[in-house]
């Protein structure tokens, strides 16, 4: 098969996984939606495809109507998940993450911020269209018109959507990475040494740990509140004398801890943080949300 337009379509990879990720909150689903993209695309008959003249915006409205309809029957399939469901962690800044122009103005998400674990699992409240709305125009900089075409509502609608979104997004100002990474390393020095009042000055009062298992790896089912439950539960892990080697990586976008086991990574630690203490602890154990820190992404 020849395409003239095979430079131009591949070069968009990188930037479908980088918005489907954001609007599925797993790496796994936006791969799948990236692969079923570039199917659709060479579905088209050689004369379709030289009939579209911005290849790049047609896959883009194509893997972001994919990832709407995908949207729409989460629910159902979280309904069937075992525990609670976490966005899928992802390393440090590799290739898929890099290559978009920051955003601008300032008013606007920018790319760090939207893969942190907390602004995803604020996305994940949102309503399909409010989610594809925000993502697209507030993080990927598509004027109203743009989305208005993808997701089937008029341009006014689409502002609409885009503003309720925006609304939940907490604007506070947020530690700088120097502080965060204190915060983290203070956390596992803590947990190292099994100091459970150095543990419980280190997290907010209303804190909450949340964790991941998926049925597929043992995980406390429902959310732990306050700070001495978590540090209770925390000391309690400690106190099994696994030989867990805990590790500072960061955890989209953010410092967190990487638990490994006989050289496995067994949990992903992503935390949130406000005037220097954790207010949510975020566990991801599910081996299958792993997989991009055992693949060589990380």
């Amino acid at each position: 098969m020849t395409d003239p337009q095979l430079p131009a379509v591949m070069n968009e990879r990188r930037q479908l996984i980088n918005l489907a990720y954001r609007l599925l909150g797993s790496l796994a689903e936006a791969e799948d939606v990236v692969q079923e993209t570039y199917a659709r695309w060479y579905a088209l008959t050689e004369p379709q495809r030289q009939e579209i003249e911005t290849p790049g915006a047609w896959m883009t409205t194509v893997a972001s109507r994919i990832c709407l309809d995908l949207l729409g029957s989460a629910r159902a399939r979280r309904e069937r998940y075992v525990g609670e469901w976490i966005p899928e962690p992802v390393p440090g800044r590799t290739d898929w993450l890099d290559g978009l122009a920051p955003a601008d103005p300032a008013d606007r998400v920018t790319l760090d911020e939207s893969i942190s674990m907390a602004f995803l699992v604020v996305l994940d409240s949102m309503t399909p269209a409010e989610r594809v709305a925000f993502v697209l125009h507030d993080v990927f900089r598509y004027s109203f018109a743009e989305v208005a075409d993808i997701v089937g509502r008029s341009p006014a609608a689409c502002r609409q959507l885009a503003s309720s979104a925006r609304r939940r997004i907490d604007t506070s100002r947020a530690p700088s990475s120097s502080e965060r990474a204190d915060v983290v390393r203070d956390f596992k020095r803590a947990w190292e040494t099994q100091d459970i009042e150095a543990l419980i000055g280190l997290l907010d009062p209303r804190a909450t740990a949340t964790a991941d298992g998926g049925g597929l790896a043992l995980a406390f089912l429902e959310p732990i509140i306050g700070r001495e439950q978590i540090a209770r539960a925390w000391m309690e892990i400690a106190a099994r004398g696994l030989p867990m080697t805990l590790i500072e990586r960061t955890v989209n976008g953010q410092p967190g801890l990487v638990a490994e086991l006989d050289d496995a990574v067994v949990s992903v630690y992503a935390f949130d943080i406000a005037d220097g203490r954790i207010t949510r602890i975020w566990v991801i154990r599910n081996p299958e949300k792993l997989r991009p820190w055992t693949s060589g992404l990380a």
